[in-house]
């Protein structure tokens, strides 16, 4: 048996890698290896884009939900906020409501007091408690209103007499009857007063 000094008893391969065949002068085709290798990597190239394709997608999807989630927070939040407000005003009138109850039944008890100071009865221990009583109202907000001399005004004050004078120009408080009181702006009882008109002038002679 003939072997070669290689010690490889196979033919040695020889690859002709020429493009141009020497006998034909033609090109020659590729390998079909290489065919296949540049049909992979040219299929490679649309698969490739359809991935990149899909992951924009896929952010744009995720940006939305994101949107979405953060204007749902947003409209909660903001609904939140809105009854707290609405609480907190419910508390406050209903606490307002309560004291101004209270207060009304308690308008006789200082017109009483009132009465009796004018009257120079309040002395003693009885006037210690009135000042007192009036000290705790006012407290509460309990102001009272009404002063003689001072223009008619209807929302606050209430007519219990009328009479006509000389010595005004407009509709006057002349007497206050029985003092109002207010919270605040709002007006738990009006003034009671007697009110003066300006007299009508006399018409003149022809």
């Amino acid at each position: 048996m003939n072997t070669r000094e290689n010690g490889s008893g196979e033919e040695p391969v020889i690859r002709d890698n020429r493009k141009i065949d020497p006998e034909t002068g033609e090109a020659r085709e590729t390998d079909k290896g290489q065919q296949e290798q540049a049909a992979e990597a040219a299929g490679s190239a649309p698969a490739a884009a359809s991935a990149a394709a899909g992951s924009d997608l896929a952010s744009v999807e995720l940006a939305a939900q994101l949107a979405e989630r953060t204007a749902d927070l947003q409209r909660l939040q903001a609904e939140y906020s809105n009854y707290r407000k609405r609480v907190e005003r419910d508390r406050v009138a209903v606490k307002e409501q309560a004291v101004a109850g209270v207060l009304a039944e308690l308008l006789p008890v200082l017109d009483d007091i009132g009465r009796a100071r004018d009257h120079g009865e309040l002395t003693g221990g009885f006037a210690k408690v009135g000042e007192s009583l009036e000290a705790a109202t006012g407290k509460l907000g309990l102001s009272p209103f009404g002063t003689k001399g001072e223009p008619f005004d209807p929302t606050v004050h209430e007519a219990l007499m009328h009479s006509y004078s000389p010595d005004v120009a407009e509709p006057t408080c002349v007497e206050i009857l029985q003092p109002g009181y207010r919270i605040g702006e709002r007006v738990l009882r009006p003034a009671r007063v007697a009110v003066a008109e300006p007299e009508d002038p006399a018409p003149a002679d022809n």
